[in-house]
């Protein structure tokens, strides 16, 4: 393995966006690249915690994996990261470098909607980080979690999904403008764009990256998927196929009147220019009120403290415990398809 030293000679980039908003179509673009290789969705950093403690620390990568295969599924090999070290910054730039070595890539890093609330703390891992923002009209964000939801997803169906995707929206815009006020280099492209003119848009962004223009990253022919999940929401960027998903009328009507809200009341905040794209404010006559805020706050703060709590679990409970609780989970799950 090359040193870490290595690594810090090549440019650091994270792609966020919020979950269903056309990260998973820009991390297959941008791969393409032959100087670009970035994880899927590895998510080492959100498993922090488990560097906190020395019972932990030394089984991160075993951890690492129960949480999402994420070594497996980029053909990594477990001895070669073994001496990454016991700090989490330090941790996921072996990874970053390990994997970018295959193809001798000069950016390296990952993409990650589970990154949409911790740009700033990455940016203080990683100080000459780049980061390449994916937004999408929030309205969008939702049908597509519902979608999702309804192909029955475990993950996009669990409760309180929908409020974590509507407010996240504006939790990665704070975000950004914590790191654009920084000077941080952010790049920012709209979903609807990217789809509608990949060429131009992927153009762009090798000039953000400081790496020549490359043309087959305008197709998703020939990009290399396999650290996707396979999932019927990833049916899309799997097939190759670099358009909008058709509109539909699945949202149930309360929440497309919140989310219209919502929209309404940050436009007015951002003076207009912000969320960037959206048409669903004209079908709310009114901003949320003060209760609604209020009760939607204090709600997804609930669920956010909720996700960490699970997250600190995997990172601290017997791996033998949480094996057997993952296997019950899934003959549960197994049970209730049969049914």
């Amino acid at each position: 393995m090359n040193s870490s030293g290595d690594c810090r000679k090549t440019t650091k980039l994270f792609v966020v966006g919020m979950w269903r908003s056309g990260t998973s179509l820009m991390y297959a673009l941008l791969n393409q690249h032959p100087q670009v290789a970035l994880l899927y969705e590895g998510d080492l950093l959100v498993l922090r915690p488990m560097f906190w403690a020395r019972s932990s620390a030394p089984q991160w990568t075993a951890r690492w994996e129960f949480w999402n295969n994420a070594i497996s599924r980029h053909g990594m090999k477990t001895a070669r990261l073994s001496g990454c070290g016991d700090r989490i910054d330090r941790a996921a730039e072996c990874v970053y470098e390990e994997y970018a070595a295959r193809k001798a890539a000069t950016v390296c890093g990952e993409k990650s909607p589970n990154y949409y609330d911790r740009m700033w703390r990455l940016s203080r891992m990683f100080p000459d980080a780049r980061f390449l923002i994916v937004w999408r009209d929030p309205v969008g964000v939702c049908e597509s979690v519902e979608r999702a939801a309804r192909e029955e997803d475990s993950w996009f169906s669990r409760k309180g999904m929908m409020l974590r995707a509507l407010l996240g929206c504006r939790v990665l815009k704070r975000e950004r403008d914590r790191l654009a006020k920084s000077g941080v280099l952010v790049h920012e492209v709209q979903y609807e764009n990217l789809v509608a003119d990949p060429a131009t848009e992927t153009a762009r962004i090798c000039e953000f990256l400081n790496v020549p223009s490359y043309t087959e990253m305008a197709s998703l022919e020939g990009a290399d998927r396999s650290a996707i999940y396979v999932a019927e929401h990833h049916a899309r960027v799997r097939s190759g196929e670099i358009s909008p998903t058709s509109p539909q009328e699945i949202l149930p009507q309360a929440l497309k009147q919140k989310a219209a809200r919502y929209i309404r009341m940050w436009r007015r905040q951002s003076g207009g220019s912000w969320p960037f794209r959206s048409a669903s404010p004209e079908i709310a006559t009114r901003e949320p009120g003060l209760w609604e805020r209020l009760c939607d706050a204090v709600a997804y703060r609930a669920l956010r403290a909720w996700d960490e709590f699970v997250i600190a679990i995997y990172c601290f409970a017997p791996l033998g415990i949480l094996t057997k609780f993952r296997e019950m989970k899934l003959r549960g799950q197994r049970k209730l398809v049969a049914e």
